[in-house]
């Protein structure tokens, strides 16, 4: 059941990454000891995984902590884009590591080619690694996913540590069943490259998560730019509008929505088709937020009266 008061939301989302923080600084801190312990840059790179992960929930908490306060004189249009912005730069980051860990890994590889053997990896550490570290991801992921559908589906914060801790669990497993196989088959059919395994599974993960990050940052990317939001939320924004606009008896010119973290801007271009107060206008203004939040939780509606939808025709263009 979604809380109805805010506040409630909000002390949920808090703990939630409360719990991140923690869930992640334990995983960074068993992942860079198992692997200075087992020799193995890929549980290396899961455990910076999980550091940054620690730091985007600290981010990311302080950002839901104030994600719903208002326009002020430092933010006149609040500050919702902190989420979008958030959602950018963590996954940007996360790009970064990727790229550093193939860059290691490629070079690792080069080497042993040519005639530099790696030192060994030392397998007892990795499978107490593995066992702990997939529990835990399963239990963030799970805290997570819960907490997520029980405030309504909306925070993008929410939503970003769950799938990061799934997919933390996924690298986690593949690395377990991958090392494991380089263990049991080192003198048998992946004797070539069993030196180099962990350098070639690093570049296995590095694959697998490069197009998941890539995805997120564009996504966050294009709300910060403005671009419109998904066809379905457009009709759902549409369909919500009809019954006020009706009633009201003008012409919808145009409408586009935005989306900026968990809040959709609707804009309405809109001829009353005869002359109206400021009072009418507000009062339709309320009307329309009203509706498109039934369709569109955490939707703000900006009503503009005028005779010309988004774009001033050119004999008025004064660019």
């Amino acid at each position: 059941m979604t809380p109805q008061n805010p506040e409630d939301r909000k002390h949920l989302e808090s703990r939630s990454l409360l719990v991140a923080m923690w869930g992640n600084l334990f995983m960074a801190a068993a992942g860079l000891l198992a692997g200075i312990l087992s020799n193995s840059n890929a549980i290396m790179m899961d455990g910076l995984f999980s550091l940054i992960g620690f730091g985007s929930a600290l981010l990311g908490r302080r950002i839901s902590l104030r994600i719903d306060a208002g326009p002020d004189n430092l933010r006149p249009f609040g500050y919702a884009a902190d989420e979008a912005i958030f959602a950018t730069f963590r996954s940007l980051s996360l790009l970064g590591l990727i790229l550093f860990a193939v860059a290691n890994a490629l070079k690792n590889i080069y080497s042993y080619y040519n005639g530099l053997t790696p030192e060994p990896l030392y397998f007892g550490p990795m499978m107490i690694y593995f066992a702990l570290i997939g529990v835990t991801c399963a239990i963030l992921w799970g805290f997570h996913h819960f907490t997520w559908r029980r405030t309504g589906r909306c925070s993008s914060i929410l939503r970003l540590e769950a799938k990061a801790a799934m997919f933390d669990g996924i690298v986690t497993a593949a690395a377990g069943v991958g090392l494991g196989a380089i263990y049991l088959y080192k003198d048998g059919p992946l004797a070539s490259i069993a030196p180099v395994g962990d350098s070639i599974i690093v570049m296995l993960l590095c694959l697998l998560a490069i197009g998941s990050y890539v995805r997120e940052f564009r996504g966050g990317l294009g709300e910060l730019a403005g671009i419109s939001a998904s066809p379905a939320k457009l009709a759902a924004a549409r369909r919500s509008l009809r019954a006020a606009i009706a009633e009201d008896g003008g012409t919808l010119l145009d409408m586009s929505v935005t989306k900026l973290g968990r809040t959709y801007l609707v804009s309405v271009y809109y001829d009353p088709d005869r002359p109206i107060s400021a009072v009418e206008v507000d009062r339709l203004n309320l009307r329309m937020i009203r509706d498109a939040r039934q369709a569109l939780p955490g939707a703000d509606v900006m009503l503009m009266i005028s005779e010309h939808p988004r774009r001033w025709p050119e004999e008025l263009n004064p660019i």
